[in-house]
């Protein structure tokens, strides 16, 4: 009996054992848009941070997964009496995935290229009020701004605002090195990019030791993956219509929550005719909101009157300014000089919500004699075409940046509204801490840009992800466009 308890003893701790050394500690992620390159503090792409924030790029501050901003490589901050300087002090023992030291000095190189003159990020505006960078010690930065700045804390935590090394600058689109739970270890382009865990992370280790990205830009592929299992996640799936089916199979779990993704029939505001409001006006009334979501998103989203998230308290539901009033559109067109209608462009970047949509948008532009040649483009030529050459009539994309109305203030953003009262709104908006005066500003700037009709606001997206049963930790909600992995794990 002693022989044969000893026996099971030993069967049962080699089992253990053998559990332990097979736990799973890899994952493959699968999204539909890859990254144009792998600098997310030069360009607009979404799909960049979905990939590199807090995995490898982190800023001084942070978002998680219910929207809140915490403390990232600042450990701590102080803020002066009248708000205008910020003292940050920085995590110690931080290094960089090359082994060099994050420091002061890097702080300081990373906010001064962020808003130099000429500085290609995307969200420059972010960096706008600072007037100087000052590094008081290797673990203490001086951020002086022009002004208070009731949003700074907030900003430094978009993607756009990573801290980034002047050693690895260079090249940073194909060999991005930061500071994150996980580092870079290659990118195939046109198929996935691989990250393995940081042995020398500062903070919490990673639980994954190493991770695949996956790009599946095809809908019908995305649900084959998925189903066959060869990806654990897909995240922003684009097949909603299949979402049931996973709902239903064991094997999977459907994780459906909000975005801040303002999804927006996007208007030229200096082309004509996009430069009259009354043509602007009559296209948001030839828009059914609900039946783009339900025949595109299959019934995800919701509906949008302005360019603001409706979870956010500040929002403002002005939807019933653009109800779909097809007579009232054509009665609009007549008065701008249109009885006829118009022939106009409208380019489709890949996600189902764009290419679905856009053809139920066609149809329902055409029935008041709206004419959208549609042109459908990948992300990249989006990005180089529509966004920075500006040359288009119409488009549609979604807007995932967190509480972005600011984009508004920018005359020379894509569609190019240009309105000095509304920049004279968001300069105010920016100097006021007070969060009941906020509130008041943002829900003013909602309803100026939704009288001015400056685009067709359609729906906010939902974020919609499939994973399989045993992955735990995946955020729900996207408070900014991030796949974070930090803190995901496959359950016991």
């Amino acid at each position: 009996m002693k022989l044969i308890r000893h026996l099971l003893i030993g069967t049962a701790t080699a089992a253990l054992v053998a559990g332990s050394a097979l736990a799973k500690d890899d994952i493959t992620v699968a999204m539909q848009l890859e990254p144009p390159h792998l600098d997310p503090t030069s360009a607009a792409a979404g799909a960049i941070d979905s990939v590199l924030y807090s995995n490898v790029f982190e800023g001084l501050t942070r978002f998680m997964g219910d929207g809140s901003v915490v403390a990232g490589l600042a450990k701590s901050w102080e803020i002066s009496d009248d708000g205008t300087v910020y003292t940050f002090k920085l995590r110690d023992g931080v290094t960089f995935h090359d082994g060099t030291t994050m420091d002061a000095e890097d702080v300081v190189f990373t906010l001064d290229r962020a808003r130099a003159e000429d500085s290609v990020n995307a969200q420059k505006a972010l960096f706008d009020g600072i007037t100087s960078v000052e590094a008081v010690d290797p673990q203490t930065v001086k951020v002086t701004l022009d002004k208070p700045n009731g949003q700074f804390l907030f900003n430094l935590a978009w993607g756009d605002a990573v801290i980034v090394a002047p050693e690895s600058i260079d090249q940073i689109k194909q060999t991005p090195i930061g500071t994150g739970a996980f580092k870079f270890d290659s990118w195939t382009q046109g198929d996935n990019i691989k990250l393995s865990r940081n042995p020398a992370y500062w903070g919490t280790p990673a639980n994954l030791a190493d991770v695949t990205f996956k790009f599946i830009s095809d809908p019908t592929a995305a649900f084959a993956s998925v189903m066959a299992e060869d990806v654990d996640v897909f995240s922003g799936f684009p097949a909603p219509e299949n979402l049931p089916q996973f709902e239903a199979d064991p094997r999977f779990q459907v994780l459906v929550g909000s975005t801040e993704g303002e999804t927006i029939l996007a208007m030229n505001n200096k082309v004509a005719p996009f430069d009259n409001i009354k043509v602007r006006q009559a296209v948001a009334r030839a828009i059914n909101r609900q039946a783009i979501i339900d025949g595109a998103m299959f019934g995800y989203g919701t509906p949008i009157g302005t360019h603001f998230a409706p979870h956010n308290p500040a929002y403002v539901d002005l939807t019933g300014q653009s109800v779909f009033d097809p007579e009232k559109s054509k009665a609009l067109l007549a008065e701008a000089g249109f009885p006829d209608g118009f022939e106009t462009t409208l380019y489709l970047p890949p996600p189902s919500y764009a290419r679905r949509g856009g053809e139920i948008i066609a149809s329902q532009l055409a029935e008041v004699g709206i004419t959208a040649n549609i042109t459908n483009v990948e992300w990249a030529q989006w990005l180089e075409s529509v966004f920075k050459g500006k040359d288009f009539g119409l488009t549609i994309v979604s807007h995932t940046e967190p509480m972005d109305i600011g984009i508004y203030a920018n005359p020379d953003y894509y569609f190019q509204y240009d309105n000095p009262e509304f920049q004279a709104l968001m300069t105010k908006l920016n100097e006021t801490t007070d969060p009941e005066t906020r509130n008041t500003l943002m829900a003013d700037a909602q309803r100026m840009i939704a009288d001015d009709y400056v685009n067709g606001y359609l729906f906010q997206l939902a974020a919609l992800s499939v994973a399989k049963t045993g992955v735990q930790g995946l955020w729900s909600n996207a408070p900014t466009q991030a796949t974070d992995l930090t803190g995901v794990s496959w359950a016991d």
